[in-house]
């Protein structure tokens, strides 16, 4: 049988699931991951967002000044706009696997499903999160510095979800319904290589561990190191267009040249220049590896409870 080593099953497929189980499992475990880490995505676009070092000097700058500024509650802007994604998390996850499936009926290989699947799921996922993903990030650098392109009133204490809705009415007043999705074309470009590239390192790595590694460790443990070591690998590789994919949507610019130059012209040495490319990379990396690590470990921790009893015995913990 694919995919089999003599004593388990390294990958649970679609097949393989209780669909009725795993699909409210999955949402549960999606919302509690993004509620618990959503400070750091905060952060992160706060640091990329900012002209030089203008408003903080890094990742533990940027959380202390939150904090002392507005408290607990700055740390969790535009979050409940943001938590949307769990639903476009269910149609990410379902395309990742329905191509994967698809792809097996022609003998594609492994590392090559996990590329295409993941490009294909961050395809639908994008197309589906962009217009509350450029909501959110508005409400995130409200009462940041002088940055508040939409002129949206920054008042201690405001209702959240009033401040979401002030900001989707300015973008509709400001741009139309095209507003919603200024960046698409960067967020697509961004995340797009990042799916593909997480998915191939995430098999990679776990290949190449299993190898490795006594048999008699866990095989969830060695999948959430496997995830976290693919989060680094494709943050490393895609930052910059994340950087780029921030700037759009946040200072509301009109193309991807027009983002890259603004960017360019912020330093006037080639060495600044060059650090520009890792803008929050501290940051997005910490992000990275605390997502990668709790969703791999939430989503097979919940394959493997939602997987039909006639395959149960095939499945190592």
């Amino acid at each position: 049988m694919e995919n089999l080593t003599p004593s388990f099953v390294k990958i649970i497929e679609w097949k393989m699931l209780d669909k009725r189980k795993f699909f409210p499992l999955s949402m549960l475990s999606s919302f509690s991951v993004r509620c618990t880490l959503y400070p750091l995505t905060l952060i992160k676009t706060q640091l990329q967002v900012q002209i030089r070092n203008d408003v903080y000097t890094g990742l533990i700058d940027a959380a202390c000044k939150i904090y002392q500024r507005e408290g607990p509650r700055g740390l969790y802007k535009g979050f409940w706009i943001s938590s949307m994604q769990i639903f476009s998390g269910v149609f990410y996850i379902s395309t990742y696997e329905g191509v994967r499936h698809l792809l097996s009926k022609y003998d594609t290989g492994e590392r090559a499903k996990s590329l295409v699947a993941g490009g294909c799921a961050s395809l639908v996922g994008q197309t589906l999160i962009v217009p509350f993903d450029v909501i959110s990030q508005h409400a995130m650098v409200l009462g940041m510095g002088k940055l508040n392109p939409l002129g949206i009133e920054n008042k201690q204490n405001q209702n959240r979800m009033r401040i979401s809705l002030d900001i989707a009415k300015a973008i509709l007043q400001k741009d139309g319904f095209r507003g919603f999705y200024r960046g698409y074309v960067a967020s697509l470009m961004a995340y797009v290589p990042s799916s593909a590239i997480w998915w191939t390192f995430y098999h990679l790595y776990q290949d190449n561990l299993i190898n490795i590694l006594p048999p008699n460790v866990s095989h969830l443990f060695i999948q959430c190191v496997a995830g976290t070591m693919g989060g680094f690998s494709s943050t490393l590789i895609t930052n910059p267009l994340d950087i780029i994919r921030a700037r759009i949507q946040v200072q509301r610019l009109d193309s991807i040249p027009l983002a890259f130059r603004l960017l360019w012209i912020e330093e006037n040495s080639l060495k600044k220049r060059f650090k520009l490319l890792f803008k929050g990379l501290s940051a997005r990396l910490l992000q990275s590896a605390a997502f990668s690590f709790s969703i791999i470990l939430g989503y097979e921790s919940i394959k493997r409870l939602s997987i039909q009893e006639e395959y149960k015995h095939l499945v190592r913990w």
